[in-house]
């Protein structure tokens, strides 16, 4: 499927689409160059699921944990700055990727032998007229 966004002012309609494609997925490894867009959708998505808290970057805590208003968990992963996987195995992925929340996982090229087999691959990238695309 591929969602077009025209401008931030259709955000939040790309993230409708989005979240009623999700199925029972639970884990969304978003690929896609620096400043494409990443942390912005999946903001958008994480309001649209019901998101209450101030969503931003993990960039510099890894990870961020959100709650629905229906105090459904979800995971936002930033692996930018991450250097060996160690590191990600001493944080303990399994317990959050394995753990039934929905896990939004920003750079996951750099932890790609651990993600899960089902994991839905997401593509954001940017158009030559300005546009963004959602593939996944």
């Amino acid at each position: 499927m591929e969602i077009t966004i025209k401008s931030l002012d259709e955000i939040q309609q790309a993230a409708d689409d989005f979240v009623a494609a999700m199925g029972d997925n639970t884990v969304f490894a978003l690929y896609g160059p620096m400043g494409v867009g990443k942390t912005t959708f999946t903001k958008a998505v994480c309001e649209r699921l019901g998101v209450k808290d101030n969503i931003t970057s993990p960039t510099f805590a890894i990870v961020n944990e959100y709650r629905s208003t229906t105090d459904e968990l979800i995971y936002h992963f930033d692996f930018y700055r991450i250097k060996k996987l160690e590191e990600v195995y001493d944080m303990g992925y399994e317990d959050y990727f394995y753990s039934g929340a929905i896990c939004f996982i920003e750079w996951p090229e750099l932890i790609e032998e651990l993600l899960p087999l089902d994991a839905v691959k997401v593509t954001l990238s940017e158009n030559s007229d300005g546009t963004r695309s959602v593939r996944f």
